[in-house]
């Protein structure tokens, strides 16, 4: 019995090293082949830089042919700021349909599921001729509201099964001693769903960030520009930067990393809470 649950435990181990390896394979590769000279990088592409072949020329062309700074600007204050209004009407969403009963609160999650299965790309057309209604076309605030409306349906599915764990005694005895509802949330509930609003953020912060779709459509100018769109300027048709794009792209890989290194603790937890009773 012993040999053999340390056979399971071994081939699991075995597959979970190999998929990081092919997770975490390419990322590497493109940071190690961005310190090295052109001819590095087609010559020896798996070997790490040296004496030789270490070269900083794709990171100066970067910052010297490009907005590169204003395009990272972007990127966060998208980023954070989607993020920030995702959790906020995501969890407050969640609370109203887990502990409100209403005429139609079936309706409504039957509608917010309907936007995780339905990709939001399919309305791109519609979304563009309403930005430029709006007035809102080549401006962040356009992307801010279409990262908005895809990240709150599977934030409201995620807090919503968090929310119903939480024991209503809680919920009960601070509506005994008169807290409004208001403060129940915020003081009592939110703070119950830590691991699940870090599950939420991670989940929202990745799509968002390496999304090219919409900022392709929505956005034209460099001032409005994300990481993502910028590292395509050194793509050509007949001639590819590939040191500029390399760098771009390690510079561009490097907050999604810290987010995750963050909050991989919170990000397990929530993952698995629930699995054990």
């Amino acid at each position: 019995m012993f040999l053999e649950q340390r056979a399971r435990a071994l081939a699991v181990h075995a597959v979970l090293i190999a998929y990081s390896a092919l997770a975490l394979g390419p990322i590497l590769l493109v940071v190690m082949n961005s310190f090295k000279s052109r001819n590095a990088i087609f010559g020896s592409p798996l070997s790490p830089p040296d004496s030789s072949t270490f070269s900083l020329i794709g990171y100066a062309k970067v910052f010297r042919a490009s907005h590169i700074v204003v395009y990272f600007e972007n990127s966060l204050i998208v980023t954070l700021v989607s993020m920030g209004l995702v959790l906020l009407f995501g969890a407050m969403a969640a609370w109203a349909l887990s502990e409100y009963r209403f005429r139609g609160s079936t309706a409504v999650a039957l509608f917010l599921s309907i936007g995780i299965m339905v990709p939001i790309r399919l309305g791109s057309v519609a979304i563009l001729n309403m930005m430029r209604t709006a007035g809102l076309n080549d401006t962040l605030t356009a992307l801010i509201l279409v990262y908005i409306a895809q990240g709150l349906p599977m934030a409201i599915f995620i807090l919503s099964e968090f929310i119903q764990q939480i024991p209503m005694d809680l919920r009960d005895a601070a509506r005994c001693d008169g807290v409004p509802e208001t403060r129940i949330f915020f003081e009592v509930i939110a703070p119950l769903l830590r691991p699940a609003i870090a599950t939420v953020a991670v989940f929202t912060i990745v799509p968002i960030w390496n999304d090219l779709w919409f900022p392709l459509i929505l956005t034209s100018s460099d001032s409005t520009h994300t990481i993502t769109l910028g590292v395509q300027q050194f793509l050509g048709q007949y001639i590819t930067d590939w040191n500029s794009v390399l760098a771009a792209l390690s510079m561009a890989i490097l907050p999604v990393v810290v987010i995750y290194v963050v909050f991989s603790r919170q990000l397990i937890a929530g993952l698995t809470s629930g699995a054990v009773k």
